[in-house]
């Protein structure tokens, strides 16, 4: 009977690693490339990358980084130039949105927005205290009425509770 039990949980285990991408075998092991890429042809299994978005130049947050302070890399420079490149009632308002943090690892000033179909510069605005931050606008499937990703150091320059759900105005240069 306990033989039964064992062979039981050793194919278990087998189908349950069955499904791993390897990532458990620390490299060990041969790799092979998607289709795409050996082919140089777009298989329909995945979309086409996006071409990457426009950034500012801060540094990636170290590993270790734990704190809003430690994540936000933006030197007092580009805040300050964020700032004064955003005047208030400057571009096309292209709506109204929910913003929620995005990933705290990515530098800079952007906002990730179903609003815009094509990657630019706009500006964003939090009505609650009528600050404004220069942004990155980059596009992101879904309806229009959805919410949109802003990076921690825009949030932080706005004003805007890093935890909350504020409602922001967003602008297109």
């Amino acid at each position: 009977m306990d033989y039964r039990l064992k062979t039981v949980c050793v194919i278990l285990a087998a189908f349950g690693l069955a499904g791993c991408d390897g990532a458990f075998s620390n490299g060990v092991g041969p790799r092979v490339a998607p289709p795409e890429v050996v082919t140089g042809m777009h298989t329909g299994l995945r979309p086409p990358a996006r071409p990457s978005p426009l950034q500012t130049a801060a540094a990636k947050p170290a590993r270790s980084a734990h704190t809003a302070e430690q994540f936000d890399t933006t030197t007092n420079e580009q805040r300050s130039e964020a700032v004064a490149v955003a005047p208030a009632g400057g571009g096309r308002k292209l709506g109204v949105t929910v913003g929620s943090l995005g990933n705290p690892a990515e530098p800079g000033f952007w906002l990730k927005t179903p609003l815009v179909s094509v990657a630019g510069k706009g500006r964003v605005e939090y009505p609650v205290n009528g600050k404004s931050v220069a942004v990155d606008l980059i596009p992101i499937d879904g309806p229009k009425t959805a919410g949109s990703r802003v990076s921690l150091a825009a949030l932080r320059l706005l004003g805007a509770p890093l935890t909350g759900l504020p409602d922001l105005i967003v602008y297109a240069e």
